[in-house]
């Protein structure tokens, strides 16, 4: 065979090559922006790479409130610097009638201090730990975009005080914890929260707003064992709550800590879920949710939904119109949680009677006539 044979050969196959090449690179680009147009085209979701804001002007120090109450809506119609100052307090709190709990605290309390900004601020978080901790802490928020979600840069020694700042870029309803080692254990001992980030244009105006989260309690006694109680890690790893409840203890949204609306009020609940394993079902007993806003997204995906799933470091947003008085029940509808580990609370609501919406006409409770 002659050279001039082999070089001609050589080039169409060559040829076939570079051609079969660009086919492979060139289709699934093409395909790519076929997707991406029909994406446009059908209305679905392309990707944002979100990025701060550049008007950051003025700044504030952020309002911060225990559970079950909210900070007030914000009016405000451009991002700002918000200051946020949280402290590490380890305290013995309640947890049941004559039980108490050796917690770790954000802000003294179980839940954390709810925190309210709007997208597009810029959050200065002041961590502090008090000097009398037995533990280094830090906090990781699910609104932080960035390693760890702030955990990285806020590790602080008892006695001592990190600062950082982040962007609230996206908006939403999130949970807050410790992230340091081991986590579980941070996050058992009580240290979550939520910050809740309002889109630009604020959320549609209700009449009550409340901040509820629910948690496990792993105890080295059994349930409603008297005096302080501390974590069982066992029990943790096996996923065998001892208490499942509301607002850090059993009975903390029932009595003077019950939520209270009046008839006609439309009503908002703050719902996260701290796990550290459960899947909540919340549910309020007598209500239909009008707007689920799932996930603690910032769209209300969801309506006239019965029950919603909570995942462990999720939350959801529920609202409803309170048309009719009475007392109703929020539980977790895993419903053994509610009614023998605690997950149980009230929503208190005055005003006159509806009996269009709901009447009683005759009593099941009569007795029987005599034969």
């Amino acid at each position: 065979m002659s050279p001039d044979h082999r070089t001609r050969s050589f080039l169409p196959r060559f040829g076939a090559v570079v051609v079969a090449a660009a086919l492979i690179v060139g289709i699934p680009l093409g395909i790519q922006a076929c997707n991406q147009a029909s994406a446009r085209e059908e209305g679905r979701a392309v990707i944002t790479m979100r990025q701060p804001s550049d008007n950051v002007t003025g700044e504030e120090v952020a309002v911060l409130t225990h559970a079950p109450d909210v900070p007030p809506p914000i009016t405000r119609t451009h991002p700002t610097k918000v200051i946020v100052h949280l402290e590490v307090i380890e305290k013995t709190l309640r947890l049941a009638d004559s039980v108490q709990y050796a917690a770790w605290t954000f802000g003294g309390a179980v839940p954390g201090s709810f925190i309210r900004v709007r997208e597009g601020d810029l959050v200065e978080l002041h961590l502090k730990n008090d000097a009398s901790s037995t533990m280094p802490h830090n906090i990781d928020l699910h609104a932080v975009t960035g390693p760890g979600g702030g955990a990285k840069v806020s590790l602080t020694m008892p006695g001592n005080e990190s600062v950082f700042t982040f962007s609230a870029m996206n908006p939403g309803l999130f949970v807050y914890h410790c992230a340091m080692s081991p986590v579980p254990m941070h996050i058992a001992n009580g240290m979550y929260g939520m910050i809740l980030v309002e889109p630009k244009d604020g959320l549609p105006k209700v009449d009550k707003e409340f901040y509820v989260m629910q948690s496990e309690f792993y105890t080295k006694g059994k349930y409603g064992e008297h005096g302080v109680q501390t974590l069982d890690m066992e029990k943790g790893i096996d996923e065998r709550p001892t208490y499942v409840v509301f607002n850090g203890g059993v009975g903390a949204v029932t009595g003077d800590g019950a939520l209270k609306a009046k008839v006609g009020d439309r009503v908002r609940i703050f719902v996260g879920n701290a796990g550290p394993n459960l899947t909540s079902s919340f549910h309020v007993i007598g209500q239909i949710f009008e707007n689920v806003y799932g996930e603690g997204g910032s769209t209300d995906a969801e309506h006239n939904v019965q029950t919603t799933l909570i995942p462990s470091g999720g939350s959801a947003v529920v609202e409803f119109g309170a048309t009719v008085p009475g007392d109703f029940i929020l539980v977790d509808h895993a419903i053994f949680r509610a009614f023998n580990k605690g997950t149980l609370g009230i929503l208190s609501v005055a005003g006159p009677e509806n009996k269009k919406i709901i009447a009683a006409i005759q009593s099941g409770m009569t007795a029987a006539p005599a034969k």
